[in-house]
């Protein structure tokens, strides 16, 4: 593996991320992005994990089971790359508090939360998962290897303590940036198991060759999997492409398709706050048939 290419994607991509704090709107959290009394609250676990798909990576990832959760009736599941930036309840996205409203509200069924962080080739973790050594390997090829590390690997260990669903219709996976473009990735590879998507600032680029997609969705036979795609004008603009142009031709190749898609736009930059505003409703959206 080239890492010294990997290590530089990242730096980069996160040298962009502060830049584009500083454009960033205004955006504001609504109720569902708050704790309120009277809601169950969820339970969140962290474990470490060491794969062999991905051989020699380590990492952490988090469980979250919702209060509702019973043995007797298999659960939903959500996948999130790069857990860390959604687990946080002072995050941007505070997934555990949405979940627990939006469960509570019977707008989206009972699920647990996989919230995994990329791997990285050494037992000592990085204090930001964002440097993850394999991070870049992981998320922004285009193969059918991420998907598998999550069915044969990460999911079923899971499901060695929660009886989790079969229904592809009943899985959704999210990620932000080389973690949106891996979630679109996992769904693509395997539309038999992963059927609702959700991207954050998708990295659509040539990363690693994620600019096909496009002519890709066109030309390839269509998916049954359902995508949520969001972005801002103030996105990324390097070397590697421009993110929003870049969201803006996948959204018009899903539209060209008839897929069940929705992209909604911003005026953000490379970073949460747009999307975590969003989250609420567009765990609706995803959720609704």
């Amino acid at each position: 593996m080239n890492h010294k290419l990997t290590k530089t994607v990242c730096l980069l991509l996160l040298f962009s991320m502060n830049i584009c704090l500083g454009q960033e709107e205004n955006y504001k959290y609504g109720k569902d992005s708050e704790r309120h009394d009277g809601v169950p609250k969820g339970t969140v676990t962290k474990h470490v994990f060491q794969s062999q798909i991905f051989e020699g990576t380590h990492r952490e990832y988090y469980v979250y089971v919702p209060a509702q959760y019973s043995a007797d009736q298999p659960a939903a599941i959500m996948v999130f790359q790069d857990g860390h930036a959604y687990v946080k309840e002072d995050g941007d996205f505070k997934v555990p508090i949405v979940f627990d409203n939006l469960i509570h509200q019977k707008e989206m069924p009972v699920t647990i939360g996989i919230f995994i962080n990329p791997g990285h080739n050494a037992p000592e973790l990085p204090a930001n998962p964002f440097r993850a050594s394999n991070r870049s390997w992981e998320y922004d090829e285009l193969s059918n290897l991420y998907a598998r590390f999550l069915i044969e690997e990460i999911i079923p260990e899971v499901g060695k303590k929660y009886n989790l669903t079969t229904d592809p219709r009943m899985r959704a996976i999210c990620g932000l940036s080389s973690g949106g473009i891996c979630a679109f990735t996992a769904a693509w590879e395997r539309p038999d198991y992963f059927y609702r998507v959700l991207s954050h600032i998708g990295s659509f680029t040539n990363i690693r060759g994620g600019h096909a997609y496009p002519s890709m969705i066109r030309r390839h036979a269509k998916r049954d999997i359902k995508v949520y795609l969001q972005d801002g004008s103030g996105d990324l603009n390097n070397l590697y492409g421009n993110w929003w142009l870049a969201n803006q031709q996948m959204a018009s190749s899903l539209e060209f398709r008839d897929y069940d898609y929705t992209f909604v736009k911003g005026t953000g930059g490379h970073n949460g706050k747009h999307g975590g505003a969003l989250f609420p409703d567009s765990l609706r959206w995803l959720w609704k048939e």
